[in-house]
């Protein structure tokens, strides 16, 4: 069966088409790769970056570098795009495919004097106006919430669905992960925290609209996360008809797995399983992450994961209680990789910390960054980005 894949941002419409096959409880484990019983855990990624002229001021105008690949989609602010990957078997083929899509946009940006930057936020204070009528009717809805969202860009990746309830927990628990690859530690060009990006889209909004944005509890079963989904989008609606938005026109553009914006969701139309926890980030680096991510979801299929003690064992997978892995999150966020707890944790859960270096910790300067700063900074990791693409692709 052959599904369509919405985009992961406010308002990307993703052109990518997943193929599922039958999936069984046994296999042979391979890197990033599940077969069992013929079936294959398929994996896609969607990393979104600002495009910047030759200035490093964000663009006004992509112009048409979104129709240069049915794998690029804009977003709703006219200086952020969000380059996908087709489903791929494995890190090796997401590699090989990431780097030619991302050599297809880089080429395209560079004809037009522009540039890639992966950074988490723009470092800067921007104003950012809306370019599609979902975001217009997201600020309708959210008001000045809506800021945060606008200066944030991420990275998406979709799994096979499997075994859901599994999945979806240890995704989870794995959120601290996040510290592996944060990009920026500024915003509106104020010290922040080591991920930004995070810490104002989860912990910025009104507590009405947290719930959409910030990290939900273990599921228990797949129809209790369900119900959550349809309370969620009830409400949302409840939330558009008070701010004047016709019931046929929220339908027209909110569908119900789309109205959650949280780090981990369930996916029908794909149907995947999709992490949301990480900045964007530099392409070695995301390609590690998801590598490490991969492998250890993968085990979903033959280990149980309980909460108990932690780490990846024989016959299952050890998660913290949610409370504890909130508090490692929000380390995560404020601290990065400086907090040794968070560190302890994911060497517990199997990450190798040494082998990152995320961008945050190189860029972090005084508590105010001036925007001369914030603009060279933009510069310096688009010209890294060409690089490592260049690598990626051996060109």
């Amino acid at each position: 069966m052959t599904f369509d894949s919405r985009g992961a941002g406010y308002d990307g419409e993703a052109r990518t088409r997943w193929t599922t096959s039958s999936r069984g409880t046994e296999g042979t484990r391979g890197t990033a790769t599940v077969t069992d019983r013929g079936g294959e855990m398929k994996i896609g990624l969607e990393a979104e970056y600002w495009v910047v002229d030759e200035l490093g001021e964000l663009a006004t105008d992509t112009g048409d570098i979104a129709e240069v690949s049915e794998h690029v989609v804009p977003e709703f602010v006219a200086p952020l795009i969000e380059v996908q990957t087709p489903p791929v078997s494995n890190t090796d083929e997401l590699r090989r495919e990431f780097g030619s899509v991302l050599r297809t946009v880089c080429d395209a940006a560079d004809e037009r004097g522009l540039s890639l930057v992966p950074l988490g936020t723009p470092l800067a204070r921007e104003s950012l106006p809306v370019t599609s009528e979902r975001g217009r009717l997201l600020e309708r809805m959210y008001g000045d919430d809506m800021a945060y969202a606008k200066n944030c860009a991420g990275t998406h990746v979709h799994f096979d669905r499997g075994n859901v309830v599994r999945q979806l927990n240890l995704l989870t628990a794995l959120d601290p992960a996040l510290a592996l690859v944060s990009s920026s530690p500024y915003f509106d060009g104020s010290k922040l925290a080591s991920s930004s990006r995070a810490a104002v889209y989860r912990y910025e909004s009104h507590s009405t609209f947290a719930r959409y944005r910030d990290l939900w509890d273990y599921a228990e079963s797949e129809d209790q996360w369900e119900e959550r989904i349809d309370e969620q989008y009830f409400v949302l609606q409840l939330i558009a008809r008070e701010r004047g938005i016709d019931t046929g026109t929220f339908s027209r553009y909110f569908k119900r797995e789309d109205a959650v914006l949280t780090p981990v969701r369930l996916r029908h139309r794909s149907p995947t399983v999709e992490w949301r926890a990480p900045d964007t980030a530099l392409p070695s680096q995301i390609l590690r992450l998801v590598s490490d991510v991969a492998n250890l979801l993968q085990q979903t299929e033959y280990k149980d994961v309980v909460v108990g003690e932690t780490g990846v064992r024989t016959e299952k997978i050890g998660i913290p209680p949610f409370p504890e892995v909130r508090e490692l999150s929000t380390a995560a966020i404020n601290e990065g990789l400086g907090s040794l707890r968070v560190q302890d944790y994911l060497t517990t859960m199997g990450f190798d910390t040494t082998r990152y270096h995320p961008i945050s910790d190189r860029i972090e300067h005084g508590w105010t960054l001036p925007r001369e700063e914030a603009l060279r900074i933009r510069r310096e990791y688009a010209d890294r980005l060409v690089e490592e693409v260049a690598e990626l692709t051996g060109s």
